[in-house]
């Protein structure tokens, strides 16, 4: 079987039989990768403690007939902190969900991997209490990449300037100027400082997130709007997502 080198985050681990595990991942290219690691669930496995959810790995990887086949694994993130503490965790859970969905074999997307990893390295040290702005920066660079990129300088309908907006459309994918929200009844509302803080974190680097200061609610409400903008657009149920919410919003 002919084999390649693999650098890739580690999105998934799935039982498969008595003793081996597929894992789901995403290749330093953007492309999701799935393969099996045999014997991985056995007590003496040299993958056991390389191959955990949230760890970027050096991978010699066989190409199989259905799925690819892991026969070296060397750690290069093992972010372990992530898995160590809950709120962490959860968080960074949503970021390994959402980037299981919208990446794909054979589709390059260079720059989801350097999301994913500068995400995950800020959550490892970041204050516990900013991990709602990094999750919610985080959903709106990963639905840029995958092409839905909020507008929320003009309006999304007429293209005017749009400054005082108070409505988002979900569907449309951007803010609404006074007169285009009347003709979207299902557009939601959004206040000023909402609006505010989803620019800066859409032009923020995920290791400045940590430093912006705004108020629960505001935090809040641009998580929820983001919730709800990504559950829109993907045709799938994230569970680590809604999940984290009923953490966060509770």
């Amino acid at each position: 079987m002919p084999s390649y080198p693999l650098r890739a985050l580690v999105l998934k681990t799935t039982k498969l039989g008595e003793t081996d595990i597929i894992v789901t991942l995403l290749a330093a290219d953007g492309c999701q990768v799935r393969a099996v690691a045999k014997g991985m669930r056995k007590p003496t496995s040299r993958f056991a403690s390389r191959l955990q959810p949230f760890s970027v790995v050096d991978l010699l990887v066989h190409t199989g007939r259905n799925l690819e086949i892991i026969s070296e694994a060397e750690s290069v993130s093992t972010h372990s902190l992530l898995r160590e503490d809950f709120d962490r965790s959860t968080a960074a859970s949503v970021v390994c969900n959402v980037l299981e969905k919208i990446s794909l074999e054979g589709q390059v997307e260079e720059r989801l991997f350097g999301l994913a990893d500068a995400t995950l390295e800020a959550m490892e040290h970041a204050p516990v209490e900013t991990l709602p702005l990094l999750v919610t920066a985080f959903l709106i660079k990963a639905m840029s990449m995958h092409g839905y990129r909020p507008r929320l300088d003009t309006c999304v309908s007429c293209g005017c300037a749009a400054t005082d907006s108070r409505e988002f459309s979900l569907e449309a994918g951007g803010v609404l100027c006074d007169e285009c929200g009347r003709a979207h009844p299902g557009a939601q509302r959004m206040t000023q400082d909402c609006r505010d803080l989803l620019a800066v974190l859409m032009m923020s680097t995920m290791t400045d997130i940590a430093a912006i200061e705004t108020s629960r609610s505001t935090q809040l409400a641009g998580f929820t709007l983001m919730r709800s903008f990504v559950t829109h657009h993907l045709p799938t149920r994230l569970k680590a997502l809604d999940f984290y919410s009923r953490e966060v919003c509770r």
